[in-house]
């Protein structure tokens, strides 16, 4: 390697769930860490903020404490079809809710208490040249690291700068969230099926409800605007229906975001690490998307680990994370696009649940499908 003074051992561009906790893991074991997130804490984002309790043995050992964040504990899923007919179970492990606004706010400034550097800006371009990293940010600033993580989400200009497959294409999808005052369990989640997309409802802290949906963007634009899509279409189904009367909406008007991508991506592109969404989105009828980019964080910070000690080549850091990364996730995302096929069709929807219902063993079983064991602490 050229002799050269670097800004960072690592830089994580994104401070979302998983690039705040691999910031958290990393600069635990002593690494120095900068962070590049272009929006400031606190921040609402568009997700369904239900996270199964797989990923508690990991913030325990990240000394992040749940518990004292209010959340929520989450047992049961309720699904139900276009016309209402509706289904239930335990959840194995179970779960719980939080908003984004208070966890990423959360792992934020547990991430500066171990002097992280968090610098709020917009990434432009990245090079890797002479087993280095070019970072070039918006305000001019380049800086230099050995490692770079991708933790950017679900779409961001970044993609197209760096040519991935996925983002030369559009995609049909919009997602709308808001939050809401009103009656709902706290220990349910929702998930309701509507012509042309699914919503899930559950309870985070502060006793809100956060209600989020998926639509297919063909369907929505034959309406005026949100309120009225979500009258004559999201309502069709009684259980939304019904929760969408009795509740009064907190924000003043509900986040959007468009161009929402679920084809596949690559876990490793350019020498960067992608984490999260950044490695692969799973449709929000599987209801673990956040544990998912909580545990990518893992896996690649035990990679970032081994590979600073020397004890692997770059090579093989990046090899084994994309090895361990298809490992527990290849299947659930695969298991995601089949089921979001299937439900984004009202009649085969109609005629799964019908099936579900007549044999409700079949559920658990899709669950187990998409959801993950607990996460094993080996340090």
């Amino acid at each position: 390697m050229i002799n050269l003074t670097f800004d960072a051992q690592i830089i994580i561009i994104g401070g979302g769930l998983a690039g705040l906790t691999s910031a958290i893991h990393l600069s635990k074991l002593g690494f120095s860490v900068v962070v590049i997130e272009k929006n400031s804490y606190p921040k609402h984002k568009v997700c369904g903020e239900y996270i199964s309790n797989e990923v508690l043995p990991y913030f325990s050992w990240l000394n992040v404490n749940i518990e004292a964040l209010q959340p929520t504990h989450i047992k049961t899923l309720k699904f139900s079809s276009e016309s209402g007919k509706e289904i239930e179970t335990k959840l194995p492990l179970g779960g719980f809710g939080i908003s984004r606004y208070i966890l990423d706010e959360t792992l934020y400034l547990k991430a500066l208490s171990q002097n992280c550097e968090v610098l709020e800006d917009l990434v432009n371009d990245i090079q890797f040249k002479e087993d280095f990293f070019e970072v070039k940010l918006n305000s001019g600033k380049v800086l230099r690291s050995q490692i770079v993580l991708g933790a950017f989400g679900k779409r961001s200009n970044l993609d197209l700068e760096l040519k991935r497959d996925f983002a030369q294409n559009k995609s049909p999808w919009l997602a709308v969230k808001s939050h809401y005052s009103g009656s709902f369990p706290d220990d349910i989640v929702g998930l309701h099926n509507f012509k042309g997309g699914y919503c899930g409802v559950s309870k985070v802290e502060n006793d809100e409800i956060n209600i989020c949906y998926l639509t297919n963007f063909e369907s929505f634009k034959k309406h005026k605007n949100i309120e009225e899509f979500q009258q004559k279409v999201v309502s069709k189904n009684p259980h939304l229906s019904k929760v969408l009367k009795n509740s009064v909406q907190i924000f003043d008007k509900p986040l959007t975001i468009s161009q929402v991508n679920f084809e596949k991506k690559k876990n490793v592109e350019n020498n960067i690490l992608m984490l999260g969404d950044s490695a692969g989105l799973i449709h929000p009828l599987c209801g673990n998307g956040m544990a998912m980019a909580i545990h990518s964080a893992k896996l690649a910070s035990e990679q970032v680990q081994k590979y600073f000690e020397e004890k692997i080549s770059r090579q093989e850091m990046e090899e084994n994370y994309s090895k361990n990364w298809n490992l527990n996730f290849k299947k659930r995302l695969r298991y995601g696009r089949f089921l979001g096929k299937i439900f984004k069709n009202s009649a085969l929807s109609e005629t799964l649940t019908k099936f579900i219902t007549y044999l409700p063993f079949l559920l658990p079983l899709i669950i187990k499908k998409t959801h993950g064991k607990e996460i094993v602490i080996n340090q």
